[in-house]
């Protein structure tokens, strides 16, 4: 008997909520299972997934196969690394805030006839313009008549020192 982990649809019309079930892969969707591993509802923000993961790494190991939504709800939620032994993947973290507005540098007085000093870093050097190199222009090409289509050169060459005469 092959067996699949897959989602079975609940909930009212316009209202979907899936069970995460292991059942039989020839019953319909809705239909006949073997047993409720979880709960998926896509409709919170942000989705709520729940997986047993004991009983799922337990079907897992007996040989059910994931569907390809549910399986990368386990990968999410750490179920399929539990299942190969690797690793939890690190979640990408979030962008770090951006620090408060910098202080900007202060000049402190300085006394009659000294310079004052700065706190703020040496100004970069500006870049320097590229020296832009023009472009060599292509050499003019004469006005040259097409050979006909079937013609060889020298019957090209022939045809244009008869038009010259």
């Amino acid at each position: 008997m092959a067996v699949k982990i897959r989602l079975r649809r609940v909930g009212a019309k316009k209202q979907p909520a899936y069970r995460i079930v292991v059942a039989d892969a020839r019953a319909p969707r809705d239909g006949r299972f073997i047993e409720i591993i979880g709960h998926y509802n896509p409709l919170t923000d942000p989705s709520t997934v729940e997986i047993k993961t004991d009983r799922a790494v337990y079907w897992l190991q007996q040989g059910a196969q994931p569907t390809e939504v549910v399986q990368k709800m386990m990968v999410k939620k750490g179920v399929w690394a539990a299942f190969t032994g690797e690793a939890m993947p690190e979640a990408p973290e979030a962008p770090a805030p951006a620090p408060a507005a910098a202080p900007e540098p202060t000049a402190e007085v300085a006394p009659e006839g000294q310079a004052p000093e700065t706190t703020a870093e040496a100004a970069p050097e500006p870049i320097a313009a590229a020296e832009e190199t023009p472009e060599p222009e292509p050499p003019e090409v004469e006005d040259q008549p097409v050979a006909e289509k079937g013609a060889s050169a020298e019957e090209t060459v022939v045809a244009e020192e008869t038009k010259e005469e």
